[in-house]
């Protein structure tokens, strides 16, 4: 009889499988920490005097045999928060402008120059006036605004400072906002705007107390678009762009005054209207009073050659807050401190999925020494060896002895002569106190 799947004609791979790596966090199949280690470590530090809390503590930071621990992550940590610095300039924005307008400038004088038609007077007006620019530059796109460009291309120019200027005011605060806005239209400048102006309305309404939870949701659905991280609440929107506002502000505050000055003056031209800035300026007010605890105050200084304009340096920023925040995570030095406050997510963006399975495991670790039975909390709150911990410390001490004894064939340094003489084959009685041999045949 032909099989009942077979005369459905049902496909014989139907229940094929497909079989891939995981990766959804930790591996379901991995096998339990290993805690013989760890607890002999530990041991040996309880038995050289230190409380098993800090022989806890200590083992978690120099990590195991084949197990990064706790310091060679914070010295990862270090090393690239000193890479950020040494590698990156602020003045990325800055001199993308000035090579925008000197290319726009260098255009237009070979328009004047190809121009035959052109007054000669008209001619000899606009070259004094472009050889005599403001060597600021700010100064020098400011002065231009209202030239009568006669280069197609030097116009162009031109106007792509505005409008990087404006992406890149955008992109400080609104992640990914300048290679979104690339060739944006007077539309999409628009919607920005009104975006910008229905984002202030709903902070400051927030400001005041008064309950926003519809009008969250309506801004969410009329411009939802802008933000990526889909946050559920007014708190998560807060939080997300608060800590890139505050990111902002603390690359400003590291550029050198007369940079500060420039990208000020700069900032009124962005989309050719002092009206994104405006927005901008009001929407940072707004969060600085929602969430005064941002750093808004520091600064770093900077000292490579690679410059960032303004949306990649805020970026720079929040890496540098993050690696911070790992930072004080791997050390581990505060009350109550647990290796679950270490955050797997951060470190695996900073350093890597390594440095992120290590850590996973440490904290596996430090759970199942805690949850083993290994470690027991007394009533005051200290960790202490328990009888099941006490009973496998010394079965590791007398393996440990044990194994130093094995290879050794009796030799023993003694200073004291013996009590007995050379055998003579005589013997006697035993009686109490002798420490002559015993004739064992007899």
């Amino acid at each position: 009889m032909a099989d009942d799947g077979a005369r459905r004609g049902r496909s014989p791979d139907r229940h094929r499988s497909t079989y891939r790596r995981y990766s959804g966090g930790p591996d379901p199949l991995a096998p339990p920490v290993d805690l013989a280690e760890a607890l002999e470590h530990i041991g040996e530090d309880v038995m050289a005097g230190y409380s098993p809390e800090r022989a806890m503590q200590e083992f978690l930071r120099r990590g195991g045999q084949d197990r990064q621990g706790l310091d060679e992550l914070a010295r990862q940590v270090a090393r690239k928060r000193q890479d950020l610095l040494q590698r990156h300039r602020l003045d990325g924005t800055l001199q993308e402008v000035r090579e925008l307008l000197d290319r726009a400038v260098l255009e237009e004088r070979k328009q004047l120059a190809r121009d035959v038609d052109m007054d000669d007077a008209d001619r000899t007006f606009r070259e004094v006036q472009l050889e005599n620019l403001p060597a600021s530059t700010a100064a020098a796109v400011s002065e231009l605004a209202t030239y009568d460009w006669q280069s197609a291309e030097a116009r162009a120019d031109y106007e792509r400072i505005k409008d990087l200027l404006g992406r890149e005011l955008l992109d400080q605060r609104f992640a990914g906002m300048k290679q979104a806005l690339e060739g944006a239209t007077d539309e999409d400048r628009a919607a920005i705007n009104e975006m910008l102006g229905d984002l202030n309305t709903l902070l400051e309404k927030h400001r005041l107390g008064e309950d926003t939870s519809a009008d969250f949701d309506e801004f969410m659905d009329k411009h939802g678009d802008f933000f990526p991280e889909n946050p559920q609440n007014i708190d998560e929107l807060l939080d997300a762009l608060a800590q890139r506002s505050a990111a902002a502000q603390r690359m400003l505050n590291s550029m050198t005054p007369e940079q500060r000055e420039e990208l000020m003056a700069l900032s009124a031209q962005a989309f050719g209207s002092p009206e994104l800035m405006d927005s901008l300026g009001r929407l940072d007010s707004n969060l600085q009073a929602l969430r005064p605890g941002e750093d808004w105050g520091s600064s770093e200084e900077f000292g490579g050659e690679q410059g960032v304009g303004l949306g990649d340096g805020t970026g720079v920023f929040q890496d540098l807050a993050e690696l911070d925040a790992l930072s004080d995570q791997l050390s581990q030095s505060y009350d109550g401190a647990r290796m679950d406050d270490v955050d797997l997510d951060a470190l695996a963006r900073q350093l890597g999925d390594d440095a992120a399975v290590s850590a996973r495991t440490l904290q596996e670790l430090e759970r199942a020494l805690r949850d083993s039975g290994y470690l027991r909390r007394t009533s005051d709150g200290q960790l202490r060896l328990s009888p099941k911990a006490m009973r496998q410390l010394g079965k590791a001490l007398l393996r440990d002895v044990a194994n130093r004894l094995s290879g050794r064939q009796g030799q023993r340094d003694l200073r004291t002569a013996g009590a007995a003489d050379e055998r003579s084959g005589a013997t006697r009685e035993w009686a109490f106190g002798d420490t002559e041999p015993w004739d064992v045949p007899r």
